[in-house]
């Protein structure tokens, strides 16, 4: 078998940069607004367990310490996640000023390209 058939098996079986990547201002648009709600529920996600775990530190006092440090971390995760939505949301919005851009120009005989 050739170097190039036999490929090594991943776990999640990543596709090479050039087949996932966006290839129309639609699919870049669907491509941001997707992973501008991932960041928001991951900040969801992260806030919630920084509140459990703030709950858990009250009810443990043996553990506090430890506790307060997973809030902390899970504090930070979640304003890194907030932070990831914001700039996928400006993301979004580009992509979706290319496609009333591509749009605009269809509708007055030019082909956008």
């Amino acid at each position: 078998m050739s170097e190039e058939e036999h490929k090594h098996h991943h776990l999640f079986h990543h596709k090479d940069d050039e087949e996932k990547a966006p290839k129309t201002p639609e699919e870049e648009l669907k491509h941001h607004k997707n992973l501008e709600h991932l960041g928001e529920a991951a900040a969801i996600g992260a806030g919630l367990y920084a509140m459990h775990e703030k709950h858990k530190a009250k009810k443990d006092p043996e553990n506090e310490h430890k506790h307060k440090v997973s809030e902390e971390i899970a504090a930070a995760v979640g304003v890194a996640a907030g932070g990831f939505a914001f700039h996928e949301h400006h993301e979004k919005k580009e992509a979706k000023e290319e496609v009333k851009e591509k749009h605009h120009h269809r509708h007055h005989g030019d082909d956008g390209e």
